[in-house]
């Protein structure tokens, strides 16, 4: 059943004998073919079809089911339909519906993807559809009006494949006349089918009570020759009706096939896939959220309604062979016979109308949108749908029609044509679904008689029937939907339509969110959530990259802090620079959030964003600072491979870099005291210091041998007295320079871990130690033992005690200890160092800051690490 003015067939075709293989179709059965109407009477005109669908599906039904299992398939059937037409009228009544009816709705719900997928599967299935009704015409009259073998009565029509290809070309031809027309002639000659039709079922339903008790011989084919069986039109009879009550499944004449519940229901099923050739019309409809609703619900009731009355009046008035022998048995009972035949042609070619005209408005509002590229560039016009059709899209739809009329079997055609229409309505049902989960405070529509459990009843419903129904077909079908959502999810432009799914996403984020409990946080599934600070992204690509393989799936945040007064501007500077730095994010590749902030000086941003980064239990615990030297910027941005392998220019929004001879917008005190406030804060620290010059693809595609090496040295070398192994920020190095070995990229890499010992100690207990709490942490890494002997100048030796201020250190010690460092070879792509904390006297900053550019000046990329929360566990 169809949304609009829909028409049926209902014809008598028989085969010349039973072919193995063929499926009791909805062509073979007689059951109606429903097309679509418009204007604003969609609930009236609708009903065309729906007055010929149940005349001769019914009785094949409950010839085979009986009336009890007829009834009970009917309200099961019905139940389907009605959960889609539920869906079909939420989302008709949620905003102005255009052009494209089924597609529309699903792309504009469920994005350019899906949308047009579905367009393309609807618009084949329309195309296909009206092919099924011209050669369901075409069989009717030729059956009326062909030349059988013997030559004798006054059939006129040769009978051939080419001559039955010719009828249907004209056929078609006159339906394509039509849909040039316009939609008004169109809306016209289905009101006046709809009269027809309304005559034949109104004549039917006077028959039954009219006409008296009759015998019809039933001609049969058969392998030598055929046979002639009686059936029998009782008039109403208690003694029919009780033979008519249960089941009796027998072999179906036209296919050689033994029926059974399953089967009947599949064939009376594809009587009811056509609640969507209304809303195709949306485009030309006065007020489709009003009209697709009622014409929508009311047809289904009526022929609800009329499907139950007629399988009541056929059980008490016909005998079981007539239902099962003879489709066609309405004519041979009818007062007037030849009306009959007359709303077979008039339904079957509104419904051809039907299809066609909406194959060509999916196309059309395809090609609109510009899905396919220039593959439907002009399928489309500049004539508004509401006046008349696109003519390349309604002669491309013609075409693709003719070229179906070529397989000339409505069998091949059925199973495909219900099965798409089933998944085109199981979709819609998905795309309410989804905006009813999706809880958007813009979908409000004014038709509230549908539920989530309604679209899942629904899904699971036309999902059930399509594998029913041809289990071959569902399967090619799903297949074929899921090219082409690859396709348009690859080669499809951006729309600006919105994405349910960005609406999904945001309602489960919030709700897992909200489940992400702080006070549940163990130390067994912590990870580093980062935010690194970047004053100009030009400088810090590689950094950005870096600390990308850093994070181990947890929380990236990319921080800038802008020194402007908002009380001074006219508006936000950060909103217009938010486009390019997402643009970055996708460019550099890397699963990062974008946190900018106004502030009078970096120290003060820096604090606004530590406070205020994240959400719930998902907030930085780890901050990320470039090193504070007076080495030149370089533009690492215009040298990264996203860029220059792609040849694609940097993004614009991002100002030069600075000249080295510009004064730096941060001091030496401020830079430390952001560290210092980062501590109090309970964050970890990261320093990175030359993490440009490193070439990641490089250093882990060189030659295997040897691999590339990350060298650790969980020792305070300003404090090497005060330093142990195992307390908190030995093991926060320990784990950042493990959980970098363990990102994809660096799995090559082998971590060389240096144990600092004294003349005059036990080297080997040292290492023995270590080695055991390597392997408690199950962390793989060799064990290097460096002596401390030369890192004290001779002059100093046995009088340095290793003082508990760092600013007692000399620079003399501070190289030494770089030298150590700088002497173990072979040189590792990058080292981890551990940062000793700033000192408590804020005038120290400088000298503090100082100390740590001799300690690192030299060693190519590096990481002052400092951890103040405790990240390891060695229990299960």
């Amino acid at each position: 059943m169809e949304v609009g003015a829909p028409a049926g067939c209902c014809c008598r075709w028989e085969v010349a004998a039973p072919q193995s293989g063929d499926i009791p179709t909805l062509a073979r059965k007689g059951v109606a073919c429903l097309g679509g109407a418009v204007g604003t009477g969609v609930g009236t005109a609708r009903l065309t079809g729906t007055l010929t669908s149940p005349m001769s599906s019914a009785g094949f039904v409950v010839g085979h089911a009986g009336l009890y299992q007829a009834l009970a398939m009917f309200a099961v059937a019905y139940f389907i339909i009605g959960m889609t037409v539920l869906s079909v009228c939420a989302i008709a009544t949620n905003g102005a519906l255009d052009a494209g009816g089924a597609y529309y709705m699903i792309s504009r719900a469920l994005g350019p993807e899906f949308g047009g997928s579905i367009g393309i599967m609807f618009f084949l299935a329309n195309v296909c559809g009206s092919a099924l009704y011209v050669l369901g015409l075409v069989e009717a009259v030729v059956d009326s009006f062909g030349i059988p073998p013997a030559g004798t009565g006054v059939h006129v029509l040769p009978q051939s494949y080419w001559y039955e290809l010719l009828y249907g070309t004209v056929l078609l031809a006159l339906c394509l006349l039509v849909c040039l027309v316009g939609a008004s002639i169109y809306a016209k000659a289905t009101f006046l089918i709809f009269l027809v039709v309304a005559g034949v079922l109104g004549t039917i339903l006077v028959s039954f009570f009219a006409t008296r008790p009759i015998g019809v011989p039933i001609r049969l084919p058969h392998f030598n020759g055929s046979e002639i069986e009686n059936g029998s039109f009782t008039g109403f009879s208690l003694a029919t009706l009780r033979d008519n009550l249960g089941g009796g499944y027998a072999v179906d004449y036209t296919t050689g096939q033994m029926m059974s519940f399953s089967s009947v229901f599949a064939v009376m099923f594809n009587g009811c896939t056509g609640i969507m050739a209304g809303s195709n019309m949306s485009g030309d409809l006065k007020h489709p959220s009003y009209s697709i609703p009622r014409g929508t619900i009311s047809a289904v009731l009526f022929t609800y309604l009329v499907y139950n009355l007629l399988a009541f009046l056929m059980c008490a008035t016909c005998n079981r062979t007539l239902l099962q022998k003879d489709y066609g048995f309405l004519r041979d009972i009818s007062i007037f016979p030849p009306l009959v035949t007359v709303g077979i042609y008039a339904a079957t070619l509104s419904a051809a109308m039907s299809n066609l005209i909406g194959a060509s408005r999916i196309l059309y509002a395809l090609a609109r949108d510009d899905l396919f590229g220039e593959c439907l560039e002009h399928a489309g016009t500049h004539q508004s749908p509401s006046d008349r059709l696109s003519l390349l899209g309604s002669s491309t739809s013609w075409c693709g029609v003719g070229l179906v009329l070529f397989s000339g079997k409505l069998n091949t055609i059925a199973g495909v044509v219900t099965t798409f229409f089933l998944l085109v309505y199981a979709t819609v049902n998905l795309a309410c679904l989804a905006l009813e989960w999706a809880s958007a405070p813009n979908f409000r529509p004014t038709f509230r008689y549908f539920t989530w459990h309604t679209c899942l009843l629904g899904i699971a419903g036309c999902c059930v029937m399509m594998f029913l129904i041809s289990p071959v077909s569902a399967s090619a079908s799903l297949g074929f939907l899921l090219l082409l959502l690859l396709a348009l999810h690859y080669l499809s432009p951006s729309s600006t339509w919105g994405y349910i799914s960005q609406a999904l996403i945001f309602h489960q984020v919030r709700k897992y969110l909200l489940m992400l409990d702080v006070r549940k946080d163990h130390v067994k599934f912590w990870r580093p959530q980062m935010l690194l600070m970047v004053q100009n992204p030009r400088g810090s690509a590689r950094l950005i990259d870096f600390v990308n393989d850093l994070k181990k799936s947890g929380l990236y945040v990319l921080g800038h802090v802008e020194l402007q007064d908002l009380d001074t501007l006219p508006s936000d500077p950060l909103q217009p620079q938010q486009d390019s730095w997402l643009s970055l994010v996708d460019k550099l590749n890397v699963k990062a959030f974008i946190s900018l902030t106004l502030a009078p000086s970096v120290r003060h941003g820096v604090r606004q964003l530590l406070f205020t980064s994240g959400l719930g239990g998902m907030r930085p615990n780890t901050l990320v600072l470039g090193f504070y030297d007076d080495e030149a910027p370089q533009d690492g941005l215009a040298r990264h491979p996203a860029f220059t392998s792609a040849r694609e220019e940097v993004p614009l929004g991002f100002p030069p870099l600075r000249a080295p001879a510009t004064p730096k917008l941060l001091s030496p005190r401020e830079y430390v005291g952001i560290v210092a406030d980062a501590l109090k804060m309970l964050r970890n620290v990261l320093l990175a210091r030359q993490l440009e010059s490193l070439d990641k693809a490089w250093e882990l595609r060189r030659a295997a041998s040897p691999p590339p090496a990350i060298h650790v040295w969980p020792v305070n070398l300003l404090r090497p007295d005060s330093a142990r192994y195992a307390d908190t920020c030995s093991l926060f190095l320990l784990q950042m320079a493990c959980v970098l070995n363990m990102a994809r990229a660096w799995r090559r890499a082998r971590l060389r871990l240096f144990l600092c010992v004294e003349a005059g100690t036990m080297p080997h207990a040292q290492e023995e130690k270590l080695r055991q709490l390597l392997k408690d942490l199950r962390i793989q890494a060799q064990i290097q033992l460096v002596p401390w002997d030369a890192v004290t100048p001779e002059e100093e030796e046995g009088a340095v005690n290793f003082p508990a201020n760092t600013t007692q250190v000399s620079d003399e010690y501070v190289c030494a200890a770089n030298k150590l460092v700088l002497e173990q070879s072979p040189a590792p792509a990058v080292r981890f160092l551990y940062l000793p904390r700033p000192p408590a006297d804020t005038s120290l900053y400088p000298l503090y800051l100082h100390q740590l550019e001799l300690l690192t000046r030299g060693l190519g990329p590096t990481v002052l690490v400092h951890g103040v929360s405790a990240v390891t566990s060695t229990q299960l």
